[in-house]
């Protein structure tokens, strides 16, 4: 029997140390921290009983990803809840962009632009599955939809700025700017969309789930798969050293370019050590989990049945604040994303008080105290929200990077989305799992297709280990 070690729990480590057990290898997954799941932990962050997410929290892709989906998930405690509305985008008029995994009915919200939102994305999300066939592996392949591929690919690699132009109102506008910005990207850049454009034909393919319990389920589900298939972890293991990682055919690393560069050392290629200590990381996060008594009282009544809510204004108010960070400058109004995932998942409430999960986009390292205007933005369109908050917790971006080695100063996503690295990253090679000494694979969101708990990336890893192997 050959022997792996994965380095790293997050979902991509154990999707590939998953798919490796089921494949007759002996797994052993090394964790530096105490508690399996990368950016799929949960806590009680604001308080006894109010579950937060601390890093990811809705997973459209991940519900409809082909790996996990070929898992009995279920079977080990994974359940995928729905809120009312997947989406709310509040104006200062107290109208709002609102999306649900029904696209005749968010065209029907959006008026007159209900069209041109069918034009957009109808086609793509009712073939979603088989898109994914050819979205969720390396750029370079034989795609199998080439037709929808392109069909999906050409607005997909447009500026969210020109993209948005097929849109007139300011609700339809600021609606697709706001999952456009999850790519922390310049609107104006070149493949700026991209991320946009997948997360709502997810959204209407599969809607916007959450895990019940919180996304350590996921986490918690993949591990017990792996200890079902014979596969190990062992906790509070940091990984310093390729000495660490001897006596097996296989390692693969859960974790960023530039520490599998300092882990590898002289074993790198120079050419993948270069491209690794050269890979770009983004914008940083800074995060805001509250407790709040009663919920948020938005203005706009979709926004209180809305799982996920984006807090930025008009779309060309997300475009100055996301050119800012890239910039380096904090914006005075910074885009925020605000997760109510206890509306589809009461459990993690307590009685009538509420985990609020938000994140503001900020500057890559960004040392300044954003609390302020994180609560101003989101009183904007809740006036009397500041009086609902019994509990506080705050993570800058130096504590998330400490949370987890691979957000580089706070960057969540583990790399830039330039148009270079959202399609050749972690660097330009026919495999980019590959690190180019024999027998040692890298499978963190820093390799195709990006971030997200989908564990595409993990199982893509160990499929090209396997043929190693083979």
């Amino acid at each position: 029997m050959s022997d792996a070690i994965v380095v790293g729990s997050g979902p991509n480590g154990l999707a590939c140390a998953v798919e490796l057990a089921r494949n007759g290898v002996a797994v052993t997954v090394l964790e530096a921290e105490d508690r399996i799941g990368g950016g799929t932990r949960t806590s009680e962050l604001a308080g006894p009983g109010l579950l937060h997410d601390d890093c990811s929290a809705t997973h459209p892709m991940a519900a409809g990803s082909p790996f996990l989906r070929s898992l009995d998930l279920e079977e080990h405690g994974l359940e995928w809840l729905l809120p009312e509305i997947d989406l709310a985008h509040p104006l200062d008029d107290g109208t709002a962009g609102v999306m649900v995994r029904s696209i005749e009915e968010t065209a029907r919200g959006l008026g007159e632009d209900g069209p041109a939102w069918k034009r957009a994305f109808g086609s793509s999300s009712a073939h979603f599955e088989d898109l994914l066939q050819d979205m969720l592996v390396p750029i370079l392949h034989l795609p199998k939809h080439p037709l929808r591929l392109a069909r999906f690919g050409i607005p997909a690699a447009a500026p969210a700025s020109l993209l948005a132009r097929s849109w007139k109102t300011p609700q339809a506008r600021a609606l697709f700017g706001g999952v456009a910005a999850h790519a922390f990207s310049p609107l104006n850049r070149p493949m700026s969309s991209s991320v946009g454009c997948a997360l709502i034909n997810a959204c209407h393919a599969f809607g916007w789930p959450v895990a019940k319990g919180g996304s350590q389920a996921i986490a918690d589900a993949l591990a017990s798969i792996l200890r079902e298939h014979g596969g190990r972890i062992e906790t509070g293991q940091r990984v310093t050293s390729s000495t660490d990682l001897t006596g097996v055919d296989l390692v693969v690393f859960d974790l960023s370019p530039t520490a599998v560069a300092e882990i590898a050392g002289d074993r790198l290629p120079a050419r993948v050590a270069r491209s690794y200590r050269r890979y770009h990381h983004g914008p940083g996060a800074f995060k805001l989990d509250l407790a709040v008594e009663g919920g948020v009282p938005w203005t706009n009544e979709a926004c209180r049945r809305a799982g996920t809510v984006h807090v930025a204004g008009t779309f060309e108010e997300i475009a100055l604040a996301e050119r800012a960070i890239n910039r380096g400058e904090m914006p005075e109004r910074p885009f925020l994303l605000v997760g109510q995932q206890y509306l589809a998942d009461p459990s993690r409430s307590s009685g009538d008080l509420h985990p609020l999960w938000v994140y503001a986009h900020v500057p890559s390292g960004y040392t300044g105290d954003v609390t302020e205007s994180i609560l101003g933005q989101i009183e904007r369109f809740a006036p009397g929200f500041r009086e609902r908050i019994t509990a506080t917790s705050v993570r800058t971006p130096a504590d998330l990077e400490a949370y987890n080695s691979n957000y580089v100063g706070g960057d969540i996503i583990t790399g830039a989305n330039s148009p270079v690295q959202v399609l050749f990253r972690p660097r330009l090679a026919l495999d980019p799992y590959s690190t180019g000494i024999k027998g040692v694979y890298i499978c963190s969101a820093a390799t195709p297709p990006g971030a997200g708990a989908h564990g595409m990336n993990g199982y893509n890893a160990a499929r090209s280990a396997l043929r190693h192997l083979a």
